[in-house]
């Protein structure tokens, strides 16, 4: 193959992956436009614990079981690093709710907060930090 054929072909592949990924990025944004996202953020603190495991296969999961239909999706991130070098993580794990109603969260909630905060030990002794926003993009 020639340089200006190579040329064409690599062009033309780079076309068609931007243009699927830009639909892909836009088609995700859309859907959740609009959603309350809760983030329930675990801050590190030396000499604290943080059960991994059990929080991703026991606490999330029942949590998840109790916003019903409300639920969207949920997602678990554990902090590796921080956005400067040689500093403590800022947060251990943040775990985070994307819900259609805020007070469809709120009335799912309520009746499960004492199971809720009662099984806080099981996994951790940090005490969470929580923020409610909504999705722009």
């Amino acid at each position: 193959m020639d340089m200006k054929k190579l040329l064409m072909t690599s062009l033309v592949l780079l076309v068609a992956c931007y243009s699927a990924f830009s639909q892909n990025t836009q088609r995700v944004g859309e859907g959740e436009k609009g959603l309350t996202k809760v983030s329930v953020m675990y801050p590190y603190v030396e000499g604290k614990t943080f059960d991994m495991e059990y929080y991703e296969t026991k606490h999330m999961p029942m949590v998840a079981k109790f916003l019903g239909q409300n639920l969207v999706k949920y997602t678990i991130e554990k902090g590796i690093s921080s956005g400067v070098p040689n500093q403590p993580i800022p947060f251990i794990a943040i775990g985070t709710f994307y819900v259609k109603s805020l007070s469809e969260y709120q009335s799912a909630i309520g009746p499960h907060r004492s199971a809720i905060r009662e099984d806080f030990p099981n996994y951790t002794n940090i005490t969470p930090l929580i923020s409610v926003s909504e999705v722009i993009r």
